[in-house]
């Protein structure tokens, strides 16, 4: 017999990147019980690893719970960037409800279009939460009608565009009902999650049945699986077999030999668990995401969430410079490989293919963002190696060529919106929305490949004050060709260490990659020419001692005014077909595939002889 849950809510929170779902998510928990009242607490301490600190960014979803009246509150925090979505798509399936939170000036972005179009698919009802309503610019009112706009656009149903609106300042810990006035708490907030928000129902009695959602890891007990219970109930140390949707394989019996409920930031270990409960599982070495843990002897997997597919690849392959092996723990191919499928298994949206040489690996991913995290994780964790520029993926359609195509919301000063017409359009982005005044909303429809190496150029021609977002749109017939990097790259000729008399005279003829006193070798790029083409230049030339002192008394110094050490994401976006970005623990370096100048000038010769 099915039995209504009313002590427990399992939510979803989604928005687009930097609306503050993470800091609401703090406040719930202080006001929610969960620190004492004399606890320091840091800011955004869902955030709980070293890269979504720096970035300020949500990349892993998160699993939490506040009691409120008696009632369980299972929150799950998701990443608001689209290269994450795989994130969000699959989390969805724990949960009975959103909260979608809207920043109240920048109303809905096109990652806020994108998760809550996952979440209106699945028939989820929805809370819409304006936040950030204390600031200045802010524009509650016409927030509201957007989201609407938004909402009626996704052809949401009747109940979902009924959807109640709370107005919140999640820095301030304070939400309403009504957006001229200010509250004192979160309670409104709370209340309308109780009211709004459907309990989980299910029958306790029937055979027990979790679908697996989150894979998590730990050292100890090994893999880690997290989903919300769909029927029956469950009990620590029972018997349980694994099955998964489409496969008629079921594992053989294994023990459960953990199980656990979440309860503020802590996972704590349980006796029991019934239907509606979000639990963590131990004992299944091999468990992954999209898995179904059944009693034996009823083996009936759920269907799972369909991920979208990649539409960006790089290949991974092992490094060969001259510095290989110097700096970086694991090196081998073997490491390599095992790292990149072992990802696979916590990311769905993540795909690591052979290649035809046993040293280099085809990554493929959501985004540049996708791929440069994990890039990013993997040289903190000791690994060394190299990566190629990244290659959107195309599709045939009855014949035609498709590529993948983005939606890109530009919000920039007034006087320099015609440089990024001018320029987006060279890149066929096709203008659909213009409108503001002081600050204008411009948004395109562009090619995925046309907006790599253009975020840098977009911040120059804005003088850092314009602000770009990009969503993956679906995919569109191929564009036609895009015009590739005008400028060369300055290439070292020399293995050596930098000098500043080097440097001084070089950097009249672009841009600097490399401060002095930096180690290079041969074929390494430190800098962007100003002209077309390569050029080769000595950075480890010294002056030649005299006899003769100057009459201050002092060596004469050599400044470095056109110095700029790209970061991981601008070295993805400057790369060439022909050149690679070296990974290691210590240093993130740009090289040219071929070390070898006369090489590379034959190989360019023959390239050139080709194509005439």
């Amino acid at each position: 017999m099915k039995m209504i849950r009313e002590d427990i809510r399992n939510i979803a929170i989604i928005a687009h990147v930097d609306h503050g779902k993470t800091t609401l998510v703090n406040e719930m928990l202080k006001q929610g019980g969960v620190f004492r009242s004399n606890q320091q607490v840091e800011d955004r301490v869902m955030d709980s690893g070293d890269l979504e600190r720096e970035r300020g960014i949500t990349i892993l979803s998160k699993n939490t719970a506040v009691h409120y009246n008696g009632v369980k509150i299972n929150i799950v925090d998701t990443p608001g960037h689209a290269d994450f979505s795989g994130e969000v798509e699959r989390v969805l399936k724990m949960v009975d409800g959103v909260l979608l939170l809207v920043d109240a000036f920048e109303g809905p972005m096109p990652q806020t279009r994108f998760v809550l179009k996952k979440a209106l698919e699945l028939d989820l009802p929805v809370i819409v939460v304006v936040n950030k309503t204390d600031r200045p610019d802010a524009r509650p009112g016409d927030v509201v009608d957007e989201t609407l706009e938004l909402l009626l656009d996704l052809d949401a149903t009747y109940e979902q565009l009924d959807s109640p609106v709370v107005f919140a300042s999640a820095r301030a810990g304070t939400a309403s009902l009504d957006w001229r006035q200010t509250g004192s708490d979160l309670a409104p907030l709370f209340d309308k999650i109780l009211e709004h928000i459907p309990a989980p129902q299910g029958d306790p009695e029937e055979p027990f049945q979790l679908l697996i959602s989150t894979i998590d890891y730990n050292d100890y007990v090994g893999r880690i699986g997290v989903g919300c219970i769909e029927r029956g109930t469950v009990t620590a140390g029972q018997m349980a077999v694994k099955c998964a949707y489409g496969d008629d394989a079921v594992s053989m019996p294994t023990r459960l030999a953990g199980l656990f409920t979440f309860d503020g930031l802590k996972r704590e270990p349980c006796e029991s668990a019934m239907v509606g409960d979000i639990v963590a599982i131990t004992g299944f070495p091999d468990i992954a995401i999209g898995d179904t843990l059944c009693v034996p002897s009823c083996p009936e997997p759920l269907p799972f969430v369909k991920i979208d597919e990649p539409t960006v690849s790089m290949t991974f392959c092992v490094n060969d410079s001259p510095f290989a092996g110097t700096e970086g723990q694991f090196v081998t191919s073997r490491h390599l490989r095992a790292r990149l499928f072992k990802e696979v298994q916590t990311d769905l949206s993540l795909r690591v293919e052979d290649t035809a040489t046993t040293d280099a690996f085809r990554v493929s991913g959501r985004g540049e963002l996708h791929l440069s995290i994990l890039i990013e994780t993997m040289r903190r964790q000791g690994y060394e190696f190299a990566v190629t520029k990244p290659q959107v993926l195309y599709k045939s359609v009855e014949g035609e060529l498709y590529e993948p195509m983005e939606k890109v919301v530009c919000d920039v000063p007034a006087a320099h919106v015609g440089s990024v017409i001018e320029k987006l359009g060279r890149r066929h982005g096709t203008l659909t929305v213009l409108h503001g005044e002081d600050r204008v909303r411009l948004e395109f429809s562009i090619p995925s490949r046309g907006l790599f190496g253009y975020r840098s150029e977009f911040l120059t021609d804005t003088r850092g004050e314009g602000v770009m977002n990009a969503v993956f749109s679906g995919y569109g017939p191929y564009k036609g060709d895009i015009p590739s990097r005008v400028s060369g790259s300055l290439v070292a000729s020399e293995t050596g260490e930098t000098t500043s008399y080097a440097l001084f005279y070089i950097q009249e003829r672009g841009e600097l990659f490399l401060g002095p006193g930096e180690k290079v070798y041969g074929g390494q790029i430190v800098g962007r020419s100003s002209r077309p083409g390569d050029m080769d230049v000595n950075v480890c030339r010294k002056k030649h001692l005299t006899s003769i002192r100057n009459s201050a008394g002092a060596e004469e110094t050599y400044r470095i005014t056109s110095l700029r050490v790209p970061t991981l994401e601008e070295s993805l976006e400057f790369i060439a077909e022909d050149e690679l970005v070296e990974i290691t623990p210590e240093s993130i370096r740009l090289r040219k595939r071929e070390l070898d100048p006369e090489t590379r000038k034959k190989k360019a010769s023959r390239k050139h002889s080709h194509a005439n």
